[in-house]
């Protein structure tokens, strides 16, 4: 039976004898990274025009007098459409700020170390992961 591959302590991009291991964790979190841009495109296609269609009548009145009142009555009185958007614009904005932390800060060392497991777990299970084919190809 094959051991369990266990990452090396250091092992995120200072590992110069498993370089390929560096480059599957680092697949692995742009694979993630997209995953997470197409759920909020896939949200802002889906939820946010139904939530647009339900305030059409409001957007209409909005755009012949528009003040801040007629905004949050009408954002007060659809409570879907507004949970929607919300959801919509909430989602958006988590993703651009765990994103803009990762580019200037760094991934978080508990963050590296569930990305090794995860790419060990995929090195582990062979060909019959459904990321295989994208981590370690």
């Amino acid at each position: 039976m094959a051991q369990p591959e266990e990452p090396s302590p250091n092992s995120w991009y200072s590992d110069v004898c498993d370089l390929s291991f560096a480059k599957q964790v680092k697949k692995l979190h742009q694979i993630q990274v997209c995953t997470r841009w197409l759920f909020v495109g896939f949200l802002w296609l889906t939820v946010a025009p139904v939530c647009v269609w339900d305030l059409r009548s409001e957007i209409a009145l909005w755009q012949q007098y528009f003040t801040w009142v007629a905004v949050r009555y009408g954002l007060y009185y659809h409570n879907w459409a507004t949970l929607g958007l919300s959801f919509c614009l909430g989602m958006t904005l988590a993703i651009l700020i765990w994103q803009s932390r990762n580019i200037l800060l760094g991934l978080p060392q508990q963050e590296k170390q569930r990305l090794e497991q995860q790419v060990c777990r995929i090195r582990q299970q062979g060909p019959t992961h459904p990321l295989w084919r994208w981590v370690c190809s």
